[in-house]
C-alpha cells in the first residue's frame, strides 16, 4: 500500500489533514482520543494528534510492522510484526515495555491481534498455524492454541483473525481452513468450531452478546452463535472474496470491503442477533 494518509471532515466534506510516510500495513484510530496509529513497511509505528499533526514514533527493528491494536486503557499498544515477535509499546515514551519473541513469539509472522476488556491478555494469530494468549503485565505466554490441519495438502493453515468475547471468557480463532476454533480462556478447552465454506478473513464478536461475525473468502458474511457454533444468518453480494470487514458499536450495520473493489453496507436485524 501507498504511505499517504488523509483525514476527513465527515460533515463538511474538507479534508483537514494529511501525511506521507513509508508504505502502510495497518492504520487504527484511537478509541477515545483524536489520535491515529500506524504501522509501515519498515517496521516503524507512527503516532498522530489529529488534526495538530504533532507526532511521535516507535522506531522498529527493520522488520516489518503487520498488525496493530491499542489497548483498553487507551496509553499502551501492542504491535505484531513479520518475525513473529509481539511488542507492547507505552504511548506516552513511546518505549517497549514487553517484547514477545523466540520461544515465546510465532515460528511466522503475525496477521491479527485482540486485546482483552482485562487490559492484561493479548491474543495473537500467526502464519504459523497457532494462536497465543500473552499476558502484556508479565511478559509470560498463557496459552497457545493449534489452528489444525490446512483444508489440503497444497495450502497453509494461516491464522487471520483472533478475537475476545466481550461478554463470556471465550475466544475465538479463525484460519484459512475455514474452522473458527471457539476457546475457553480460563480451562483452555476448545468449546466449540464453526466451520465455514471457505477461508477466514476477519472475524469480531459482538459487543453485547456471544455472536460472532465472520468474513470469508466466499465473500459471505456470517453470524454464528460462539455457545453452539451454529450459524445464525447470512450476508451475501460481494463477487470476490473479502479483505476486510467491521461492524458498528451498535451492531446495526456491517461495513466489508473486497476484491470485486467494492465496499458494501449490509443491515443487521435485530432477529439475527
Amino acid at each position: 500500500m501507498a504511505g499517504l494518509i488523509k483525514v476527513w471532515n465527515v460533515a463538511s466534506r474538507q479534508e483537514i489533514w494529511s501525511f506521507e510516510c513509508s508504505d502502510l500495513e495497518w492504520l487504527s484510530w484511537h478509541h477515545s482520543a483524536h489520535v491515529i496509529l500506524a504501522g509501515t513497511s519498515d517496521g516503524d509505528v507512527w503516532m498522530w494528534k489529529i488534526p495538530s499533526g504533532e507526532c511521535k514514533t516507535m522506531e522498529g527493528q527493520r522488520c516489518q510492522t503487520t498488525f496493530g491494536k491499542i489497548m483498553p486503557d487507551g496509553k499502551r499498544c501492542c504491535t505484531g510484526y513479520e518475525d513473529g515477535s509481539v511488542r507492547i509499546w507505552d504511548l506516552k515514551d513511546t518505549k517497549a515495555v514487553q517484547t514477545f519473541s523466540g520461544h515465546t513469539g510465532h515460528n511466522g509472522g503475525i496477521t491479527s491481534l485482540d486485546c482483552h476488556s482485562d487490559n492484561s491478555l493479548v491474543i495473537s494469530g500467526s502464519t504459523d498455524s497457532t494462536a497465543k494468549i500473552l499476558n502484556s503485565n508479565t511478559g509470560k505466554v498463557i496459552a497457545t492454541f493449534d489452528a489444525g490441519p490446512p483444508a489440503s495438502d497444497d495450502e497453509s493453515n494461516s491464522v487471520e483473525a483472533v478475537g475476545f468475547s466481550k461478554s463470556l471468557s471465550l475466544a475465538a480463532v479463525g484460519s484459512l481452513n475455514g474452522i473458527v476454533g471457539v476457546w475457553d480462556v480460563s480451562t483452555q478447552i476448545k468449546r466449540n468450531e464453526c466451520k465455514h465454506e471457505a477461508g477466514i478473513v476477519r472475524l469480531q464478536w459482538d459487543y453485547n452478546s456471544p455472536l460472532i461475525y465472520t468474513a470469508c473468502l466466499d465473500g459471505v458474511v456470517r453470524l454464528w452463535d460462539g455457545r453452539s457454533g451454529q450459524v445464525m444468518s447470512k450476508w451475501v453480494g460481494h463477487m470476490g472474496e473479502i479483505l476486510d470487514m467491521a461492524v458498528t458499536r451498535d451492531g446495526n450495520s456491517i461495513v466489508t470491503a473486497s476484491g470485486d473493489k467494492t465496499a458494501r453496507v449490509f443491515a443487521v436485524s435485530k432477529p439475527d442477533r
